[in-house]
C-alpha cells in the first residue's frame, strides 16, 4: 500500500500551478550583439520554459511573466560563440501554436541556427504534474497521462508541423534544431516511497518517451535534427542518487519545480547542442 500524502489547498495550489507554464506575454526578445568584426551568424532562440531559466533561480527580471535568464542553454551556447549575434524569443508557457504566431516573427532570412522546444505545454503536461501530485489514486495520475500521451499522438504532429513549416519558410539557410525534454525519474531509485509512486514516476516518464518521439518524427519530417536529451539526463534524474540535473517539486517555490536546474541546462544540454553545432 502506497503511503497517504496530505493535500495542499487546492485554490492557491492550482493558480500558482498554472503561474508556472501557462503565462506568456509578448516581451520583447532578449538581444546580445557581437561588437567589433561582423557575425559569424546569427541564433534565434525559440521555445517553452524549458528554453529559459525556470529552474535556475536566475533571472534578469523575476516579474517578467517569460522568465528570461543569463544560465539557460541558449544564453549559455551564446556567451560561448560570441562571433554570432543572438536574439532570444522564447517564452516560458508558450505552446508550438503560440511560437508559430508570436516567436517565429522574430525570425530571420540571415539566421543561421534556430533551436525550437516546445510540445509540453500543448499536451497540458503542467495540468498532468498537477493531478499526480494532488490524486491519492495512482489510476487518476495513470488516465490523465495517458490523455496527455494521446494528445501528443493525436493532435500535436500537426500542429508541429505547422511551426516548423513556419521556421523553415522564416529562416530558409538556418540549421534548425528540434529541443527534447528529459524524463523526471529514475524509477526504483533513491527516493524510495516518499511523494509519488514509482507507477505513477514511470507514467511521468513515459509521457516524456511519447513527446520526444513525436518531436524527433516531426523533425525528421522538416529535416532538421533533433536533439535528445535523455542520454544525458537520465543518470542525474530524480531520485537517480546521482547530482540532479532536474527539479523535484518544491511547494514553496512551484513555479521553479520540474525543470532544468542550472546544471541541467549547463551540463546537460549545452554540451548536445555544442556537440550538433559544433
Amino acid at each position: 500500500m502506497r503511503p497517504i500524502r496530505a493535500r495542499r489547498p487546492l485554490t492557491s495550489l492550482l493558480t500558482a500551478m498554472a503561474a508556472v507554464c501557462l503565462a506568456v506575454t509578448a516581451a520583447p526578445a532578449a538581444q546580445a550583439v557581437p561588437t567589433g568584426a561582423e557575425a559569424a551568424g546569427k541564433y534565434i532562440a525559440l521555445g517553452d520554459s524549458y528554453a529559459v531559466a525556470p529552474g535556475t533561480r536566475t533571472y534578469d527580471d523575476p516579474n517578467d511573466a517569460c522568465r528570461r535568464g543569463p544560465l539557460s542553454y541558449p544564453r549559455l551556447w551564446a556567451a560561448q560563440h560570441t562571433s554570432y549575434s543572438f536574439v532570444e524569443a522564447s517564452c516560458s508557457g508558450a505552446t508550438a501554436a503560440e511560437v508559430k504566431s508570436r516567436q517565429v516573427p522574430q525570425l530571420s532570412a540571415d539566421a543561421t541556427l534556430v533551436t525550437v522546444q516546445a510540445g509540453g505545454n500543448d499536451v497540458g503536461f503542467v495540468n498532468v504534474l498537477q493531478n499526480c501530485i494532488l490524486t491519492l489514486d495512482d489510476k487518476d495520475c495513470v488516465a490523465g497521462v495517458d490523455a496527455a500521451k494521446a494528445a501528443a499522438t493525436g493532435v500535436l504532429p500537426g500542429t508541429l508541423a505547422d511551426t516548423y513549416a513556419a521556421i523553415k519558410g522564416a529562416a530558409p539557410g538556418a540549421r534548425v534544431v528540434v529541443v527534447g525534454y528529459p524524463r523526471l525519474y529514475k524509477i526504483g531509485g533513491s527516493c524510495g516511497i516518499l511523494g509519488l509512486s514509482d507507477t505513477e514516476r514511470s507514467a511521468l516518464n513515459s509521457a516524456a518517451d511519447v513527446l520526444d518521439t513525436v518531436l524527433a518524427q516531426q523533425a525528421a519530417n522538416a529535416g532538421f535534427t533533433f536533439l535528445d536529451p535523455r542520454p544525458a539526463f537520465d543518470p542525474h534524474t530524480i531520485c537517480s542518487g546521482n547530482t540532479t540535473w532536474v527539479t523535484s517539486l518544491e511547494w514553496d517555490k512551484l513555479n521553479e519545480s520540474y525543470h532544468p536546474n542550472q546544471a541541467g541546462h549547463r551540463d546537460g544540454y549545452l554540451p548536445a547542442l555544442n556537440d550538433i553545432t559544433g
